[in-house]
This record gives structure tokens, sequence and C-alpha cells, in this order.
């Protein structure tokens, strides 16, 4: 995650944090709900709400109405949100290029689906 962060900051996303993943990592390509992002990032809605405040306030997301229900809202990406996106998952393959090239290919897909196994666990989802 340092790395990560360092490539980010070198590459102008200066003001992204660690904690901004919650919206970064769940966030879909059409926009998502406040509530489902809480769902899929464990965290309360109070705190992604906080997340999403944050994020729209340095420009990386907004707020729009929702097509199935206007009444609520649905978080979007904004063009430097999309770019920024990119920019970590870029950063986060060349990361896991090299570790695949230190480790090997085996290793690292296991390291991968333990690390997701471990997020499905914490979110209930798996049994013990």
């Amino acid at each position: 995650m340092d790395e990560l962060h360092r490539r980010l900051h070198e590459q102008g996303y200066t003001e992204i944090r660690p904690g901004h993943g919650c919206v970064f990592r769940f966030i879909d390509v059409e926009g998502t709900r406040l509530t489902e992002l809480a769902e899929r990032s464990g965290y309360t809605k109070q705190a992604v709400g906080e997340v999403v405040a944050d994020l729209e306030a340095l420009g990386y997301v907004e707020r729009v109405p929702d097509p199935a229900d206007g009444r609520a809202k649905t978080i979007v990406l904004t063009t430097r949100g999309h770019e920024a996106l990119a920019a970590g998952r870029q950063a986060f393959a060349e990361i896991e290029q090299r570790w695949i090239e230190e480790f090997g290919e085996e290793r690292i897909a296991a390291l991968r689906e333990t690390a997701e196994m471990l997020v499905e666990y914490e979110r209930g989802a798996l049994p013990a």
C-alpha cells in the first residue's frame, strides 16, 4: 500500500490516502449507491459517507440522481477519479508483476486467492 500511494503521489494524486480505498476499490463504472459501497467495503455507511464527502470535495467523485430511484443518489467517479483509479490499478499491476517475477506466478495467485477469501470471510460471506 505504501508503494502504491507513493506512486499515486508521484503522478499528481497527492490527496489520495489509503482510507479512500473503500470507495475507489468498490465503486462500479456506472456508479454505486453509498449503502452498497458500505456493504462491499465492510465499513459503516457513516464512515463511507465521510470518505465520499472528502473525495467529492477533492474532485474525484460526485453524487448524481440514481436512474432507478430519483430520490436516491449514486456515487460516480469524475474524469479525475477515473484517471486516478486507472493510475492506481496500473501501479498495482506493476507491483504484482514484480512479485510474480520474484516469487513465481503460482505463489502470487495463491496469495491473491487467500487475500480475497479473507476479505469474504471478514464480510461474513464465508464460513469459518
